[in-house]
């Protein structure tokens, strides 16, 4: 038995706007995780794609880097659950 509770039947918020971020920064999946590795955060490339088809959930330090790597803002990558919350 899964001790995860879904939000949504979702594992995570973040995968779409994850994968819509870092396809306009051009990163693949290797890309990105040799740039979450230079700051210390160990993602692989399966792991970032498992994240994007909501099959991963996010640790709040990977949170950040994934953030830091794409030159964004944190909140940025929850636009979508700040509508379905707020409507």
């Amino acid at each position: 038995m899964s001790l995860i509770i879904k939000f949504y039947g979702n594992m995570n918020v973040i995968g779409k706007l994850l994968r819509k971020y870092r396809i306009e920064k051009n990163l693949s999946y290797e890309k990105m995780s040799a740039k979450l590795e230079l700051i210390g955060i160990s993602i692989h490339k399966q792991c970032l794609y498992d994240i994007e088809n909501n099959r991963r959930t996010v640790k709040d330090y990977e949170l950040f880097g994934i953030a830091y790597v794409l030159d964004i803002d944190v909140n940025d990558l929850f636009k979508d659950i700040k509508n379905k919350i707020l409507l």
